[in-house]
């Protein structure tokens, strides 16, 4: 079964504890703690063999959740991209809950197992709207899952009142989307704001007057590739 959470900040005490030290999201910190406390015990009883497998899944489940420091010297106005992946889609749409809004340009960004799976605000403002909504896990690169997965939409209004939206999008292997804003929160550009767990996407709904600055097949990163600008 798929879960969501929500929440006000991010996840605090022990398992941030460990995560900060682990160089990871804290959603993944019990995670590769367990798995190499387990993997530590069966090489330490003499199943090294079994240790050393367990050892290396626990890295490997470490580097799943890796957590960098992002950083970016974008144009204040520009948008970032929330998700590092791919480009898979641009074109016109909407999220099924803002439709009645009039027309967004969508970029659908797709994260394969290999990249990072932490999420960042696109733009800098106040959380308008989150709402989760149960669904099935096709492939998230197709272009049915962004109805009919499991998905998450957040929407921030910026400081001229424009709302911009993002969905996160489980694929067929994720089973587990963390939001960590809720409404009436501010967030900065690039602040974290959730982590889709084993492959997924994030579908990008830029507000009209924008344009799309990148192309279908171009690799992103959250938090510093700017995806959309003003078109003046």
């Amino acid at each position: 079964m798929g879960e969501s959470e929500a929440g006000g900040a991010a996840p605090e005490g022990l398992r941030s504890w460990i995560a900060r030290r682990m160089g990871i999201a804290p959603e993944g910190a019990y995670y590769a703690a367990g798995a190499a406390a387990v993997g530590v015990i069966f090489a330490a009883s003499g199943a090294e063999s079994l240790g050393v497998l367990i050892l290396i899944a626990a890295f490997a489940i470490g580097m799943f959740f890796r957590d960098p420091e992002r950083n970016t010297s974008a144009p204040a106005d520009a948008i970032l991209s929330a998700a590092d992946g791919k480009v898979t889609d641009i074109g016109a749409g909407a999220p099924v809950e803002l439709k009645s809004e009039g027309a967004y340009l969508r970029i659908s960004v797709f994260m394969s197992p290999l990249d990072v799976h932490v999420n960042r605000a696109p733009v800098a403002g106040e959380i308008a709207v989150v709402r989760h909504t149960p669904g099935e896990f096709r492939a998230a690169y197709s272009d049915a899952a962004s109805e009919h997965n499991e998905r998450n939409l957040i929407v921030i209004a910026d400081a001229a009142g424009r709302r911009h939206a993002m969905v996160q999008v489980a694929g067929y292997l994720a089973r587990r989307i963390v939001c960590r804003v809720r409404p009436g929160a501010k967030v900065a550009r690039g602040e974290r704001v959730g982590v889709i767990m084993f492959g997924s996407r994030v579908d990008h709904y830029l507000p009209a007057g924008y344009r799309a600055t990148v192309a279908v097949g171009e690799r992103v990163r959250a938090g510093e590739s700017v995806i959309g600008e003003l078109d003046r």
